[in-house]
């Protein structure tokens, strides 16, 4: 049997045994895109606490019947992980957000660093983002994406409630038993300036070792991820 595609359908949907389903998004991507068949089945998902499979009775251009076939096991990530990046030029952030997502990071914080490459964000396109990498990597759940903000101002909102740490070359490895939700700041290209590092020695932030070579910033991010998840 082939690997079934998964949609996000959000929680506003109710996924009950029987029923048609008017998503246009979805529709048309499964008339038009993949070319479903009558008999084909699907896997639907709301992010929160159901993933079921479904066959597809009927299929017109507006709607889809759909019959359940089965519950299926939730997978989600076994660590509370935040990931706070310098924003980045081009589509690095969306590099970023894809894999990050894929490895398991459940929160995003885009942070608007003193050396940032940039400082406009794309909410919309961003979330979009982190569902379809959560749809293709198998995730039951969709990582919250916050709007950008400030190296303080994620320092005061999140310091008190995650365990923050800074991406640093040659620093240590986190312990892999620590408890509760994990955060990891990972600057510039041009580096921390010295101000941040001042906020960051008066907060006792711990430091994230990502071996002794010199990794680009996006790299950095997911190589992060990786390491505290």
């Amino acid at each position: 049997m082939s690997r079934l595609h998964r949609f996000y359908v959000g929680t506003e949907l109710e996924l009950k045994h029987d029923f048609w389903l008017h998503d246009e998004r979805l529709i048309y991507q499964w008339k038009k895109v993949l070319r479903y068949q009558t008999g084909q089945q699907v896997l639907l998902f709301d992010g929160v606490q159901t993933d079921r499979i479904y066959k597809i009775v009927e299929l017109k251009d507006d709607e889809a019947h759909l019959q359940l076939i089965t519950e299926t096991e939730r997978q989600t990530p076994p660590k509370d992980i935040y990931l706070l990046w310098s924003l980045l030029k081009k589509d690095k952030n969306d590099w970023v957000l894809q894999k990050a997502t894929e490895l398991g990071v459940s929160h995003f914080v885009p942070l608007l660093a003193e050396r940032s490459e940039k400082t406009g964000f794309d909410s919309d396109r961003a979330r979009k983002i982190v569902i379809e990498a959560a749809e293709q990597s198998g995730r039951s759940d969709i990582p919250t994406v916050l709007e950008p903000m400030l190296v303080k101002t994620a320092l005061d909102h999140l310091g008190t409630k995650v365990q923050l740490m800074i991406c640093q070359q040659g620093g240590a490895r986190p312990d892999a038993n620590t408890k509760g939700s994990l955060g990891v700041l990972v600057g510039p290209e041009g580096g921390w300036s010295d101000q941040e590092k001042a906020l960051f020695s008066d907060s006792q932030l711990l430091e994230l070792g990502l071996g002794q070579l010199t990794l680009r910033a996006e790299t950095a991010s997911v190589a992060a991820a990786a390491i505290l998840q």
